[in-house]
């Protein structure tokens, strides 16, 4: 035996009999596969292949699928011979033809789509539906049963694998690596996941490296090191590697079988120790690398080129029917070569000695519940969000970190969940740094690596996962969402562009399960995002970044929610809600740091309720009409928009100033775009038709000119916002480099409001002033300005808001501070 090779003896554990089925089954799969992808008719070829039977445009991917079908038909026999709960993730998505051939070969398929029946006519319209207009993608995507991953972006299989594993102590999941995939950095990454599982509680994965040899047109990384290093590099991961490796297919079949029996039992044996002795030390756990001829069983050459084993089988073998005859000869004798008469009956039914190979009921992996995580959602336990509020005597007086009190609410979600074991908090190594270290008081950071005696806090049951990775957060994340659980995602507002596209890949999951009838609803994927651009002024320009909000915002309206609580208590609230939500992406952006608070818990509930509204007790223009509306939304801009409603009232006392706090992105479209949007009616309410609006706004300037510019009063709305000016500065400075500062506001609004005259002049004198003299000051102490630094809120006035606009009626009493159901 090689270096960290592990040889399985050359036993045979299939009969004669048991062979025979097995490779029959698996030629049924390949056979469903190759159909789906070329044919629109004569689905058992009972007549001569014709190109009018053949598709006019081919898509789809042969290459991985018959490595696919044939880890999913010994996945079968040991779930069906030892019972097993197990799911199947296929990281080379593209083999979607696979999976959606298995799915209907158990049985699951027809009974989720009856239109796709178990016999001929059902598998015409299989073939039909395939990459086909009003049909299904090629991936392994919503629409096929079992699936929590589609794969069309590559990376992300093993993560997931992962994540629903967590908290499941039953479940095994199988994760098939593609060797590309296995080039991507998420996926070297998500290696390491084993680590941070434990097998006292939760379940095994089992990872599959299908190392086929090549890519679209590459040879991958992974074909091409010796076996010796390749082993190597998984045993220095962790895992205790075995080959099966060959293309004979009986030779393939026995080894598989073998080598599954093996790893199985060496993951029970794991688990048992594990759960009568306790956790001790981390287990090398199985893993398998299957190696066989990329296209296996396709055509071996295709116009005298190879095709078999090389990356010409990658897509479609025969691409060229209309103008290659011969191509269609090809195509018969290819199918032909599986034998379907052997394989179907006279109707198109699989014959009965092959059907009984497939698991029953939820057995089946395409009905496995875990792989359609809604059916298994539990409502968390909630404590009162109210009992944590900031005592709030008077609007901007007194000082709170707004993430720390939230903190202290997700350490009794997590203490009141700990039994239903269905809560997790991930992110990059800063709980702590983001202030919800409170949590750290019931649970511990889970880590299965070595643990030495001055840590602090870390254990293997822990419930707050750290790992320096943003791709494996959002994984961990996403993959025990799809299965049925909770959790929160805290991150530094700047590095969550790291998950852009992991982000993209999930709401494009949930638009498209949302009209799924059989898919049921899970969990929101939460993220808070604090230290922020406003506050990152020590760590710089590289940490000052607010334009995830612009990505978020290209999703459907159905599916993300953007938040921008301004203190503690509308923070509490929000978060409150999104952990009660379903089906959705929401993202709240609120800073750590210590800063004045406004709302106490009643005008909180209120204002987040309704998402927008005018702070009365920040206004002086009530029952009369304003002279300019000072809009704000999120925590820094609306403490300078405060600040800055503080100077006109000094430099104007007759000057009328409604204030616009925004908690929800959402309503400023107009309520055909999006539902939490106002109606024309009540934005003109809020904003007027024809006073001018200075928005000082968190992120770039541009989104909020883009959600309001069908409004009345669009022509009139100024925003101030991040201009991508940052350095290491103070932090008022960064307001002020970005035009956003209290001081800018105030001349946004002398220069758009006629009617201050002559006296326009002295207060544009003052606030240029004041800009030399922060310029001067900051230059020789390094901080800000006292009157900047101390500055509160002084006029008096109710902590209670105005009554908000008329409300939709997808949102709830204010005694909750949410939105609910359906719209969310």
């Amino acid at each position: 035996m090689t270096l960290g090779t592990t040889e399985i003896p050359q036993l045979k554990p299939l009969s004669d009999s048991e062979l025979h089925k097995i490779n029959a089954y698996w030629r049924a799969a390949n056979y469903l596969s190759v159909g789906q992808i070329y044919l629109l008719d004569n689905p058992l070829l009972k007549e001569p292949l014709k190109l009018e039977h053949v598709k006019p445009r081919l898509l789809g991917h042969w290459g991985t699928t018959p490595g696919l079908n044939f880890i999913y038909v010994h996945l079968n026999r040991l779930i069906k011979s030892q019972d097993l709960n197990a799911i199947y993730i296929a990281g080379p998505g593209h083999g979607g033809p696979g999976l959606v051939a298995n799915t209907y070969l158990e049985g699951t398929y027809t009974e989720y789509y009856p239109n796709i029946s178990q016999d001929e006519e059902g598998i015409k319209r299989l073939f039909k539906q395939f990459s086909f207009p009003g049909g299904i993608p090629s991936h392994v995507a919503p629409e096929t049963p079992g699936s929590i991953h589609e794969g069309g972006e590559l990376g992300y299989a093993l993560v997931h694998a992962y994540g629903a594993a967590f908290d499941n102590p039953d479940l095994i999941v199988a994760a098939v690596v593609g060797d590309g995939e296995a080039e991507t950095g998420p996926l070297a990454a998500s290696w390491h996941s084993n680590k941070f599982l434990n097998p006292v509680r939760d379940g095994a994965v089992l990872p599959i490296l299908h190392l086929n040899g090549y890519k679209i047109a590459n040879p991958t990384l992974l074909a091409r090191i010796p076996r010796e290093e390749l082993a190597s590099l998984f045993v220095g991961y962790g895992y205790k590697p075995y080959f099966v490796e060959g293309s004979d297919p009986e030779t393939m079949h026995q080894l598989m079988a073998a080598t599954m029996d093996t790893v199985i039992g060496e993951i029970k044996a794991i688990q048992e120790k594990a759960r009568s002795n306790g956790y001790s030390d981390r287990p090398q756990w199985p893993m398998i690398v299957l190696k066989s001829p990329k296209g296996w069983t396709g055509p071996k050459e295709v116009d005298g080129k190879k095709t078999e084993d090389y990356w010409r089988s990658h897509q479609v073998p025969l691409s060229e029917m209309a103008s290659k005859p011969e191509h269609v000869q090809l195509l018969e004798d290819w199918m032909k070569s599986y034998k379907p008469e052997e394989l179907f009956d006279e109707n198109g039914k699989l014959i009965p000695e092959l059907a009984e190979l497939a698991p029953k009921g939820d057995r089946r992996m395409g009905a496995n519940p875990h792989a359609n995580g809604g059916i298994l959602l539990k409502d968390l336990k909630m404590p009162k969000f109210q009992d944590y509020a900031v005592d709030v005597p008077k609007p901007g007086t007194i000082m709170a970190e707004a993430t720390r009190v939230t903190g202290r609410f997700l350490r009794d979600v997590m203490k009141l969940n700990q039994e239903n074991a269905n809560f997790r908090i991930v992110g990059p190594d800063e709980t702590a740094s983001n202030r919800l270290d409170p949590v750290l008081d019931v649970t511990n950071r889970m880590w299965a690596g070595e643990i030495l005696p001055e840590d602090d806090r870390i254990s293997a049951d822990g419930r707050v996962m750290e790992v320096l990775s943003e791709h494996l957060c959002q994984g961990w994340l996403e993959g025990y969402l799809l299965t049925g659980r909770h959790g929160f995602f805290s991150c530094y507002e700047a590095f969550i562009h790291i998950i852009d596209s992991m982000f993209n890949q999930h709401a494009k999951w949930l638009k498209t399960t949302r009209h799924i009838p059989w898919r049921r609803p899970i969990a929101s994927l939460n993220y808070l995002l604090t230290s922020h651009v406003w506050r990152q002024d020590h760590n710089g320009f590289s940490h000052q970044d607010p334009g995830f909000i612009d990505h978020v915002i290209n999703k459907k309206a159905e599916v993300v929610r953007i938040y921008l609580p301004p203190d503690a208590n509308t923070l509490l609230s929000v978060t409150d809600h999104c952990l009660r939500s379903r089906h959705y992406v929401n993202v709240i952006i609120a800073g750590k740091q210590p800063a004045l608070q406004y709302l106490d818990m009643d005008a909180a509930i209120k204002h987040c309720t309704a998402g927008i509204g005018i702070w009365e007790w920040a206004s002086n223009d009530k029952g009369h009409e304003p002279d300019v509306v000072m809009a704000c939304a999120g925590d820094v801009p609306t403490l300078e928009t405060l600040a800055a409603v503080d100077l006109l009232r000094q430099y104007f006392p007759d000057l009328k100033v409604r204030v616009v706090n925004v908690v929800d992105l959402m309503t400023l479209q107009p309520s055909t775009e999006h539902p939490h949007g106002l109606s024309n009616k009540d934005f003109d309410a809020l904003f007027t038709t024809d006073k001018p609006v200075i928005f000082a706004f968190h992120g770039y300037p541009w989104l909020i000119h883009r959600l309001t510019y069908r409004r009345t009063n669009h022509p009139n709305i100024h925003v101030r916002g991040y201009k991508e000016e940052g350095t290491t500065t103070t932090p008022f400075d960064m307001v002020v480099i970005n035009d956003l500062d209290r001081f800018h506001l105030v001349g946004d609004a002398i220069d758009r409001v006629p009617k201050l005259g002559y006296a326009a002049a002295y207060g544009k004198q003052a606030i240029r002033d004041k800009l030399i003299e922060h310029r001067q000051y900051i230059n020789k102490h390094g901080d800000d300005l006292p009157e900047i630094r101390d500055w509160k809120w002084p006029h008096a006035g109710a902590v209670a808001s105005e009554a908000p606009p008329e409300t939709k009626d997808s949102e709830v009493t204010g005694d909750q501070g949410v939105r609910s159901g359906a719209p969310g």
